[in-house]
């Protein structure tokens, strides 16, 4: 049976067809429960998926309080005296239609049909297993807090509304999915977005037409442009205090169930250097790891790139001891120099997704295993020459300072690696060129992605080139509204 056939269907007010239907619509899923009993003098039934409710809760505030309703004299007034007099759960919504009804069922709560009634009630008494807030594992700080995002959509809104009580924040809770029926949770303060990015926003999730939403990877392609972008115009964050900054900023976020990462639309490329103990340290201290980070993002496209460039095209930039330490190393190399760096930089890519994959009982071998295999076979065979090997650890390393950028930051190594290679600084240039084009080019709905930096903001420097103190920080006011086109 096609979804659109039952979907859309009126609950039927016989209970035994009722309950046939719906032993039907599942096809007999023994996860679905169906308690029948009577409550003032009508047959019902309570339905509920096994593991998704919680046996103390919804024995103790539904089953009770229900079977001891006097006797009514129909459905109608049965269920005007659990509206009227009875509050069996904070979240009381009602299905009319067997897509509404499964929805809720399938989303933890228990459901009430009546015999003579063509609509459920449903009552929230969620209480299945679920990972407790823990320390975000890849946005680690100092003196912030150590709570990140879990994987329950109504935890995280809950973690957002501990650090903003301020009624201005708005929290609309929407469903996606033909066949996952995912909820998610459009978070913003209405005081500071702009109502046309709001509209465009939800023009663009109107959009969405998947089967199944499973992960943030799923959305944000329908909330960034169509053009091809080497940086994504959205970010994500695990850290509720990150997320609240971005919200008073003027952003929107856009929570996914299930998913421990929130969406944020619109981002610079600016944040992707800022961390929130930039804040917690002295300005000086935070602008200066703030340009250590820069450094780290050209050091970790460009080093392997310009080290094979200068070597094969132009050794008269180096010092006449430099000069003769690499001609001793790489005379002993069969390859040729950029073949050696696509060695390597092929060789890390394979190690890191093995150590990734793997079970962590395993990991830790991955590790060792490349560590005698590079690190020292390697090199003692000839294979590699010791001043490369450094020169790409460096580059890699330097690539782990800004994780956020680390997928376009792997692909153009590679890039800048084959361009100096074959046409030498000229071709490093111009694919230089080419990539500060596009990504001066990239923007989310009207928003430049390089701004402050592009179009220039005077004010914005002020949180990008260096970190300002508080005292001029608090009368700022600052929205992102400020670099909209």
């Amino acid at each position: 049976m096609k979804q659109t056939d039952w979907e859309n269907q009126v609950i039927l007010p016989s209970l035994s067809s009722n309950i046939a239907r719906i032993k039907q619509i599942s096809g007999g899923s023994s996860d679905v429960m169906i308690n029948e009993f009577i409550a003032g003098g009508i047959q019902c039934a309570l339905l509920c998926c096994e593991g998704m409710v919680s046996t103390s809760v919804i024995t103790e505030l539904v089953f009770e309080p229900i079977t001891d309703i006097p006797e009514k004299k129909g459905c109608a007034e049965l269920f005007a005296y659990i509206k009227d007099y009875l509050l069996l759960s904070t979240d009381r919504p009602e299905a009319k239609d067997y897509g509404t009804l499964f929805r809720l069922l399938n989303s933890g709560f228990a459901v009430l049909i009546a015999d003579g009634a063509s609509a459920a009630l449903a009552f929230g008494v969620q209480g299945y297993a679920s990972r407790s807030i823990q320390e975000p594992s890849g946005e680690g700080n100092i003196m912030g807090a150590h709570e990140g995002f879990s994987e329950l959509i109504r935890t995280n809104m809950s973690q957002l509304r501990r650090r903003l009580k301020s009624p201005e924040l708005v929290m609309e809770l929407f469903v996606k999915g033909d066949k996952s029926k995912t909820d998610l949770c459009l978070c913003y303060m209405k005081d500071r977005v702009p109502e046309k990015l709001m509209q465009d926003i939800r023009r663009s999730l109107e959009d969405i037409k998947l089967e199944s939403i499973l992960s943030t990877g799923y959305i944000r392609p329908f909330v960034e442009s169509k053009r091809f972008e080497l940086f994504s115009s959205t970010g994500t964050t695990e850290r509720p205090d990150v997320l609240c900054s971005k919200l008073i900023e003027g952003r929107v976020a856009l929570l996914v169930d299930g998913v421990p990462f929130a969406i944020v639309i619109p981002k610079l490329f600016c944040e992707s250097f800022q961390t929130l103990d930039d804040y917690a340290f002295k300005p000086y201290y935070a602008t200066f790891t703030r340009w250590i980070k820069y450094a780290a993002l050209i050091i970790s496209v460009l080093l392997p790139a310009v080290y094979a460039t200068i070597v094969m095209y132009h050794p008269e930039l180096l010092n006449s001891t430099m000069l003769m330490l690499l001609v001793e190393e790489e005379k002993q190399a069969p390859l040729s120099i950029v073949t050696e760096s696509v060695g390597i930089l092929f060789m890390y890519q394979i190690i890191r997704e093995a150590g990734i994959r793997l079970p962590k009982p395993v990991g830790g071998a991955v590790s060792i295993v490349s560590g005698l295999i590079i690190g020292d076979a390697a090199v003692n065979s000839g294979l590699i020459s010791t001043p490369l090997l450094t020169v790409t650890a460096i580059a890699v390393i330097s690539g782990f300072v800004v994780p956020e950028l680390d997928p376009a930051v792997t692909v153009l190594r590679f890039a800048f690696l084959a361009a100096g290679g074959i046409f030498g600084f000229f071709g490093i240039s111009l694919l230089a060129c080419a990539v500060i084009v596009n990504v001066c080019a990239t923007e989310d709905y009207g928003f430049p992605y390089t701004a402050p930096v592009s179009p220039f903001s005077v004010s914005g420097m002020g949180d990008t080139a260096v970190r300002t103190g508080f005292r001029k920080m608090q009368n700022r006011d600052f929205t992102v509204e400020e670099y909209h086109e």
